[in-house]
């Protein structure tokens, strides 16, 4: 079966140039490049081959694009996905939180007179799914009749015994419904599953949605697709409403498990698009039955938490103990109602696939209505009657747990051998309660660039409803999410499967709409929010990760220029005081008169090796994994800078069986130097000057201040009889020879290069410049009322700074038995007063967080569990 010939050979043969270095040639004899399946459904093409009519506008915009220009689009599609850093956690992937997210080029298009149906069906469905949520929390009127079995109910951990009772805002459970479709063969759609808990993906379909629209334009113009914002309109109207005070501008928090869960992408993304302030579980308290979010001064109510956690996961002292995701005391806050939580707690009962198959009698009991969009036929094994069904069609059948908390993957008996096919009846026969039995569904298939040529793959579409008003608006889109493979069941981004933009098409002109009323009236503000003490953390912790690759940069640079150089250390009498340097750099706990060995292997270590702590390969992937975190709180332009990083690498071996030479780990060190430069101008010229800037800025001037005392340490406090090579190396390295040789030509005094680097406040670089930067930064701090009298954080600040201030260079220059003992005195002062600078801001500002994150070495903390059972 075959379609569009000429379109399907253009784009194949086009888009796949912007994935490999060699340009594809098309294919001979003008034969197509797509082959749709000879069985089954396909989105794109009727059975005879054509394409199906609401898809001829996308073919027709497409012709008119030369290959050149869809190679360009594409490439710039991909470039915009990355820059952005849109990703998703596979949980064994070695990119981990930095893999890339997988979009496909070509769009799914649902035709008018369709949407409509599947409109209908999930509005009545989601209905449905709220009336008995009413009543489990509630009467339970469906579990004494029998309607539902009790067995699916009680045993059920997403059954949550506190929350029975308690009155929900507007009577609404579900504020965000998503169902995972799917047409079999016969072309009818299918309901697969229910998420009703924290279902994820909108912020992805919305990701997919500008990048496409980017791409191609025209062709969403001429298809004459719905746009996504009245939908998220909706839904920011609806958390407004159920706010238990202050409707008019209520506080809203999107509570995310984390940076390392799978969608966090998502979390952060729909946080900035919605205007809302991203928290974690530890940013939360409840005080007095009432939310409060912890901020920098002091605690704000809050009226609405629009969770990304499993129901359980919420609060440890109710739900479950072992949870650190949550806000202890949140469940008596909701039942108080002092806040409300979208979707509520609770829902994630109706996920049990078990339900499906009691979906029809319930519809005609409550709604006295046929059920419009049938689900996938289901059979509970609870029931004899529907066990002795299953045993008998097993082959034709996928079993699942009935209970998706219970981790287990779906089973094809088709596909397993006897003796497994045997076990597996054994064991539904002795445990039949614990499993559901499902139809297998043979999926439409949709087509999917897949290097050089399109192919089918297996398609689910996950459709997104909001709560609005007294029913709910569909979001005339979706996720589209394809399978990996031709042979691949199960279709999932987690075993590899990507995903496509789904264009909802109207039947006239579209409206355009945007988030961002062109004529309303706002209220003007300097002020960008109050920030969160988490948010404040990572800032000061993104500041000193990214000044200590920085700085460390600059010194291997510098040691890595004169090895490349000359070819024997008696040649360089410097590089002895430079690897002392490093060592103090990259290993914190050594002294001064240690003594390091000189050699490439040592440097290339402190360069590439991701298991030494102060190697910059750490620094770099610390940097990365912060700046993941905070994203939603830096431009665009300062991540896009830092994604520059994302390919640093750690293995030596990948520029060859030889390994790396001088030149390249220099040629890598000045372009990560560039890379760190950028972000920092950005940070000093893109951020106002609000608190967030100001803890971003106290940990790079803290950062340079340790990296300065070092760099001095090694080089200028045992000076050498032959110390101008030496001298002129630490101006090096502080980024500072060009103001001493215009200041003093070519001679090299201590005495001048200690004014330089320790004294002069007009230099960036010297130690004074820091420490002043860090009394003028902790200055402006929020802070109570209090007496005439400093707080302590600003009294050792001021304290470090006149240290340096009152010092002396020609005492600092003075050598005695070998030493500058002034200058080791000074160093040792200003250095023992950051830890209890930094302790003080701790104390004062980040107190209610839990041990640092933030190591040297820092490794992530697989936080399992909490939105995973909504996987995509």
């Amino acid at each position: 079966m075959l379609v569009p010939a000429e379109i399907w050979i253009r784009m194949s043969s086009s888009l796949s140039q912007s994935q490999t270095n060699n340009t594809p040639a098309p294919p001979p004899g003008g034969q197509p490049a797509y082959h749709s399946p000879l069985q089954g459904y396909d989105e794109a093409a009727d059975p005879s081959g054509v394409p199906r009519p609401h898809w001829k506008p996308f073919f027709d915009s497409l012709e008119e694009l030369s290959p050149v220009e869809l190679t360009r689009r594409w490439r710039d599609a991909q470039h915009l996905i990355r820059d952005n850093g849109v990703t998703y956690n596979v949980y064994g992937d070695p990119r981990g939180i930095s893999r890339p997210w997988q979009l496909d080029p070509i769009p799914l298009l649902i035709a008018p007179k369709e949407a409509s149906f599947l409109e209908a069906g999930l509005i009545q469905r989601a209905k449905l799914l709220e009336l008995i949520l009413t009543d489990l929390y509630g009467p339970q009127r469906l579990l004494h009749s029998g309607s539902i079995p009790a067995e699916l109910v009680f045993p059920n951990p997403g059954f949550l015994r506190p929350a029975h009772g308690v009155k929900v805002p507007e009577g609404r459970y579900l504020h965000l419904y998503a169902a995972n479709l799917g047409r079999g063969a016969n072309g009818n759609w299918r309901v697969l599953g229910d998420r009703t808990q924290a279902p994820s993906g909108a912020g992805y379909a919305l990701e997919n949605r500008i990048v496409m629209n980017r791409t191609l334009p025209e062709a969403f113009r001429d298809c004459q697709g719905y746009r996504l914002a009245p939908f998220f309109q909706a839904f920011r109207d609806t958390l407004r409403a159920i706010a238990p005070r202050n409707r008019e501008n209520p506080r809203i928090v999107l509570l995310t498990p984390g940076p390392y869960n799978e969608t966090y992408f998502e979390h952060a993304y729909l946080a900035r698009y919605l205007g809302y302030t991203l928290v974690e579980g530890g940013d939360l308290t409840v005080r007095n039955n009432c939310v409060f979010l912890k901020v920098l001064g002091g605690l704000q109510q809050v009226d609405v938490i629009f969770r990304r956690l499993d129901d359980d996961f919420c609060d440890p002292l109710e739900l479950r103990p072992d949870s650190f995701l949550g806000v202890p005391g949140l469940m008596h806050a909701v039942r108080s109602g002092n806040v409300a939580v979208a979707n509520s707690l609770g829902t994630g009962v109706l996920e049990t696939p078990a339900f499906l198959a009691y979906l029809p009698q319930l519809c005609r009991e409550l709604l006295g209505e046929d059920l419009k969009l049938e689900s996938v036929p289901t059979w509970w094994c609870g029931n004899p009657d529907s066990l002795r069904y299953v045993l008998e069609h097993l082959g034709n059948m996928v079993v699942k747990p009935v209970f998706p908390a219970s981790r287990i993957e779906p089973v094809f008996p088709a596909e397993l051998s006897s003796e497994q096919h045997s076990a597996w009846v054994s064991r539904l026969k002795a445990r039949p309660w614990e499993f559901v039995a499902q139809s297998r569904l043979d999926l439409s298939t949709t087509p999917v660039l897949d290097g050089i040529k399109l192919v089918p793959r297996k398609m689910v579409l996950r459709a997104y409803l909001a709560a609005h008003r007294d029913s709910f608006k569909a979001m005339p889109g979706g996720l589209t999410r394809v399978s990996a493979s031709a042979d691949t069941m199960v279709v999932s981004m987690q075993r590899g499967g990507g995903s496509k933009d789904t264009w909802v098409l109207a039947d006239g002109p579209v409206g355009d709409f945007s988030l961002l009323p062109a004529n309303s009236r706002v209220q003007l503000t300097r002020a960008g929010g109050d920030l969160p003490s988490r948010a404040a953390d990572n800032l000061f912790w993104l500041g000193r990760y990214a000044e200590r690759a920085e700085g460390t940069t600059r010194l291997l640079r510098g040691i890595v220029v004169r090895l490349a150089e000359r070819s024997g250390f008696a040649d360089v009498p410097e590089l002895p005081a430079l690897f002392r340097t490093m060592r103090l750099t990259c290993e914190p706990n050594s002294t001064a008169t240690d003594v390091p060995p000189q050699t490439e292997a040592s440097v290339f270590r402190a360069v590439f090796d991701p298991t030494h702590t102060g190697s910059l390969a750490t620094a770099v992937r610390a940097l990365r994994r912060v700046a993941s975190i905070v994203r939603d709180l830096i431009s665009i332009d300062m991540w896009r800078v830092l994604s520059g990083l994302i390919d640093f690498p750690t293995d030596p071996m990948s520029y060859g069986e030889d390994g790396p030479t001088p030149a390249d780990v220099l040629d890598l060190l000045n372009r990560t130097v560039i890379t760190l430069s950028a972000f920092g101008g950005l940070a000093v010229e893109s951020m106002t000057r609000a608190e967030g800037w100001r803890f971003l800025d106290m940990g790079r001037k803290l950062e340079r201040t340790l990296h300065i005392i070092a760099m001095l340490k090694g080089t200028m406090v045992h000076p050498t009889s032959d110390e101008g090579p030496i001298l002129d190396a630490a101006l090096e390295v502080a980024d500072s020879g060009m103001t001493y040789r215009r200041r003093y030509l070519s001679s090299l005094r201590a005495e001048a290069v200690l004014d330089l680097l320790v004294f002069d406040e007009t230099n960036p670089r010297s130690l004074a410049s820091q420490l002043a930067a860090l009394e003028d930064d902790v200055n402006h701090l929020p802070r109570p009322a209090r007496g005439a009298g400093r707080a302590p954080e600003q009294r050792f600040a001021l304290a470090a700074l006149n240290a340096v201030r009152l010092a002396e260079p020609e005492r600092l220059a003075a050598v005695q038995d070998g030493e500058r003992p002034a200058l080791a005195e000074l160093l040792e002062h200003v250095a023992g007063w950051l830890p209890i600078l930094s302790d003080a801001i701790t104390l004062q500002y980040l107190s209610h967080l839990q041990t640092s994150r933030h190591l040297a070495s820092p490794e992530p903390i697989r936080r399992t569990g909490a939105d995973s059972g909504d996987r995509l």
